[in-house]
């Protein structure tokens, strides 16, 4: 394992570029693509760019929120005490490689957002406390915890099928969760990977005599800016009373959990806005006060300045395989050579694939789950198999997607070239149990 490990890490520190230029070259390389596989003329090519360049502003915001939001909850006293006290019981690296991983897993099968930063808050904490943890591996093995989010709560693609109304309702219909991330095979497929993956990270951890790169407490700094409050003194003005009212707090976050209430009560959906409203108004009630609740939005924000700035450039990257037909082109190379067995597991592949260039469930399955529903109609294979695969394809790519260890590289302070070796080797375990599940489950 030491020398897989070893091969990958140098691999990555010597070939692998910031993740803004690997947008930039993905992007140059599916222009390349449209022009010489699908002959689409260069000027229409750039013009399918820059028409998509923005396409997905609103997304972007969701997205941005959804982070920053979760970076609110993850912080928030009541949670920040529950990974202080789980600190206490860990005493070896390896240990807190796995409880790292674990942390990182269950916060993103509750909600994507959530866990990308739990995992490396936690992560970080534990590289703090436990003499000898290589910090570049803990951060990795607290992100790889995020492939879990294609199995639980907050997977796109089969919440996105079960909601009336959804976009290929009249050619699918309406999928049940208990048919997607809540089957039997999904279940398992989610405790195997809960077991694998967190025992596979503590074993890439360098043994004894082996360089350590331990985490610098120096580096490290809680210090927050001054607010206007303290420098203009500390008097407790009407304003101040105002600001760290526990009341206000209170009242305006039982609203929003009242609204949430109804929404569901109605018959409402569960949507990424409805995530938001929900997680936003759970953290003004963990976090006590209005300005409390300030500081943690301004310290979250930190953590999605890469998000703000490459998403456009995937949503342009993804115009240009929609108007060229690339992603008609990779999935029909895949579904050609399918058969009712196999189709899940030819549409995990070739989700894989496409989650280069579309880094997002909702958007990638916009793109190729025309050509998956269509497949599965024809053969006649389960849709909810179907559906399944390309979401559990797009979370195994997001092990060694540059795009989303954006947060992870904001709150760790570490480089994309540094960590990249270890979720390299993540990916290939990952990428065998989904594998298993996709080639079983039609059997079942």
């Amino acid at each position: 394992m030491s020398k897989i490990t070893a091969f990958f890490t140098e691999l990555m520190r010597r070939y692998l570029p910031d993740p803004f230029v690997f947008a930039i070259m993905l992007t140059l390389l599916t222009m390349a693509l449209a022009f010489g596989v699908e002959s689409r003329p260069i000027d229409a090519v750039v013009q399918d760019w820059g028409k998509g360049f923005w396409s997905l502003l609103a997304f972007t915001t969701q997205m941005a929120v959804i982070l920053v939001m979760g970076y609110v909850l993850a912080a928030a006293p009541i949670v920040d005490r529950f990974l202080n006290r789980i600190t206490t019981y860990v005493h070896t690296p390896r240990q807190a490689i796995i409880v790292a991983t674990l942390v990182g897993c269950v916060g993103s099968y509750l909600n994507w957002g959530f866990g990308l930063v739990i995992g490396g808050i936690m992560a970080r904490k534990l590289a703090l406390k436990v003499k000898g943890v290589h910090y570049p591996l803990i951060i990795a093995a607290a992100y790889t915890g995020f492939t879990m989010y294609s199995l639980g709560f907050s997977a796109t693609i089969p919440v996105l099928i079960s909601t009336k109304g959804h976009a290929f309702e009249s050619t699918m219909g309406l999928i049940p969760l208990t048919q997607t991330i809540f089957s039997a095979p999904i279940l398992l497929t989610s405790l195997a990977v809960l077991i694998a993956l967190p025992l596979l990270n503590a074993t890439m951890h360098p043994k004894a005599g082996e360089k350590v790169v331990e985490l610098d407490p120096a580096t490290v700094s809680d210090s927050k800016p001054a607010s206007a409050e303290s420098l203009l003194g500390d008097e407790k003005t009407l304003a101040w009373r105002l600001n760290h009212s526990r009341v206000l707090s209170l009242l305006i976050g039982l609203c929003g959990m009242a609204y949430v209430a109804m929404h569901f009560i109605k018959g409402g959906n569960l949507d990424l806005n409805m995530i938001n409203f929900f997680i936003l108004f759970l953290g003004v009630l963990l976090l006590g006060t209005p300005m409390a609740y300030v500081e943690k939005v301004n310290e979250g924000v930190k953590t999605i300045g890469g998000i703000i700035l490459q998403f456009p450039f995937y949503a342009g990257i993804m115009a240009i395989m929609h108007g060229s037909g690339l992603v008609e082109s990779i999935a029909h190379v895949f579904v050609s050579v399918s058969t009712v067995d196999t189709l899940p597991l030819w549409g995990l592949v070739s989700s894989f694939v496409i989650n280069f260039f579309a880094p997002s469930g909702g958007g990638h399955w916009v793109l190729q789950g025309p050509f998956m529903i269509n497949a599965a109609t024809t053969l006649g294979a389960s849709q909810a198999q179907t559906a399944m695969s390309v979401m559990l394809g797009n979370g195994w790519n997001d092990l060694v997607q540059p795009f989303w260890i954006l947060p992870a590289l904001a709150l760790s302070k570490l480089k994309l070239k540094d960590i990249m070796g270890y979720t390299v080797v993540s990916m290939l375990l990952v990428g065998a149990i989904y594998a298993v599940t996709m080639l079983v489950w039609p059997h079942l």
